[in-house]
């Protein structure tokens, strides 16, 4: 007897075919020759899309069917046994769920394993490793790269245009928030870089404040903001009044450098202006630069990840360790006092550029701003400075404020550059730090406080969370590093872990 012919089976991609038909049909038969090349662009972009979405909808759509072909083909041999241990015995088809990818929403359909008192298990979720909610990984990736940049609202308008409506500004915050979780233990596993020992180990510290909300503030500043507002409003604030609207971020920087000899001529231009014979040396650039901040943690907090970032670099301590601060008292105790926790010898050096300021300000007190005496003045004590001979210096110009009897006033600048010169000898070495190669100025960690902060957290009208802020600034650090696309693996496979705590973590169990 003849068999009969078996049917046909469908097409599972007949939608994504129908659409594309459509879109060819649209650009060939017409309807696009009466349109402008933007009004085409447009056209293109939205079909485009939909097209993009169909096809992820039909491919779901298969596995789903797949699914369920492998069920009823090994029915009575299958029981799921879920992440708590105990047994899946019955089975229930059609079980839908919805995820919001960058095409737009689709529908998962999967099969549900059920047991009594025991909430139900999808295996199909763990194999395509759905997220918790329904925005799918990519669309927080997409959020996270959007929101660091700009403003929530810069990031959510830029989604929409890319992606069509599909993510709201307060689910956006969610998802960086979200995202940002893993970016302390990804750090604790990353393996830095190994350089050679003659390589200077350079870390900086500082601070910059952030706006925050009443709520987001520290306790002292929050009781400070509680007894201004109820004084009542004034015009404007008093000589060194602080409007108690901000909660500082502590930001520090770790980074290698090749060792560049200078002069103290290549710093300060000698008063009578440089030779062409001798042009200045260049000074020592940073290498592997690593980035850490943070809003929440205290300042030792901060501190120590720079220091364990520090000796991951240099394991046995066997290169200069140089410390730049900007002669902030509570820095350099927390600094001190992590380094003899940890056994590790350190150098540090004060800002050069701080010195140069109180030393300008003295060099006014004499003369007047702008002269060619004023800039002559600063340029003979800072390359004594310079060259070590910083007890001199300073003895110099309280000498000549005495011998010239100057006002009150003016004396004080002399006063404050003694006494910051004398209160910091010992961080003052920069004959030593030039002979050897080293930085004198923290030009790194100002210009992490301006990137990581500045131009995001403190952009007009800005009024932040802790935990908001807190993200933005890890997630711009991790960027800043060049880390973002390794940890945004590490965070894929932390994320799955969670979700699906399975004894292997990759499958269900399926026993006989």
């Amino acid at each position: 007897m003849k068999p009969y012919d078996a049917l046909p089976q469908p097409d599972p991609y007949f939608a994504s075919r129908s659409a594309f038909e459509r879109l060819i049909s649209t650009l060939a038969d017409g309807p696009a020759a009466d349109m402008s090349h933007d009004e085409l662009e447009e056209h293109v972009e939205q079909s485009g899309r939909e097209l993009l979405r169909q096809l992820m909808q039909d491919y779901l759509d298969l596995r789903a069917g797949r699914e369920e072909e492998a069920v009823r083909a090994n029915a009575t041999h299958m029981v799921v046994i879920g992440p708590e241990g105990q047994r899946r015995t019955w089975r229930e088809t059609g079980h839908r769920c919805w995820l919001t990818c960058v095409f737009g929403p689709v529908r998962v359909n999967r099969i549900a394993y059920r047991g009594r008192g025991v909430a139900n298990v999808h295996p199909a979720d763990e194999t395509l490793s759905l997220p918790a909610g329904r925005h799918s990984r990519g669309l927080a990736r997409l959020a996270v790269l959007e929101a660091v940049r700009g403003s929530f609202d810069q990031a959510a308008a830029a989604i929409e245009r890319r992606c069509g409506k599909v993510l709201g500004k307060r689910r956006l915050k969610e998802l960086v928030v979200a995202s940002a979780i893993d970016v302390a233990n990804y750090y604790t596993v990353k393996i830095p870089i190994p350089c050679t020992r003659e390589m200077p180990l350079v870390i900086q510290v500082d601070g910059k404040g952030v706006v925050m909300r009443p709520e987001a503030l520290r306790e002292a500043t929050r009781r400070a903001a509680a007894k201004t507002a109820a004084a009542g409003r004034r015009g404007r604030l008093a000589p060194g009044e602080k409007p108690n609207r901000k909660r500082m971020a502590t930001v520090a920087c770790v980074f290698d450098t090749a060792p560049a000899p200078r002069r103290p001529h290549d710093i300060v231009h000698p008063p009578g202006g440089r030779s062409e014979a001798r042009p200045p040396r260049p000074g020592p650039k940073a290498q592997h630069k690593w980035c850490t901040a943070s809003v929440i943690h205290p300042p030792e907090k901060v501190v120590a990840d720079a220091f364990a970032q520090a000796e991951a670099r240099d394991p046995q301590h066997l290169r200069d360790w140089i410390v730049l601060v900007d002669g902030a008292r509570h820095q350099l105790d927390l600094i001190q006092a992590e380094a003899a926790r940890r056994g590790i010898h350190i150098h540090v050096l004060l800002d050069f550029v701080h010195v140069a300021e109180y030393t300008w300000a003295a060099a006014h007190a004499f003369h007047p701003v702008g002269s060619r005496e004023a800039e002559t003045w600063a340029a003979d004590k800072l390359t004594a400075i310079l060259a070590g001979h910083v007890a001199r210096a300073a003895a110099e110009m309280t000498g000549q404020a005495e011998a010239e009897r100057l006002p009150a006033a003016r004396r004080e600048a002399v006063a404050a550059c003694h006494r910051y010169l004398t209160g910091h000898l010992n961080q003052l070495h920069y004959d030593t730090a030039l002979e050897k190669g080293w930085p004198i100025a923290t030009g790194a960690v100002e210009g992490a406080c301006r990137h990581l902060i500045a131009d995001r957290l403190d952009i007009t009208g800005a009024r932040w969370g802790l935990d908001g802020a807190e993200a933005v600034l890890q997630l711009r650090a991790l960027i800043t590093n060049g880390d973002f696309n390794d940890y945004w693996t590490f965070h894929a496979a932390r994320e799955h872990q969670r979700l699906y705590p399975s004894p292997d973590q990759q499958n269900y169990s399926l026993i006989a």
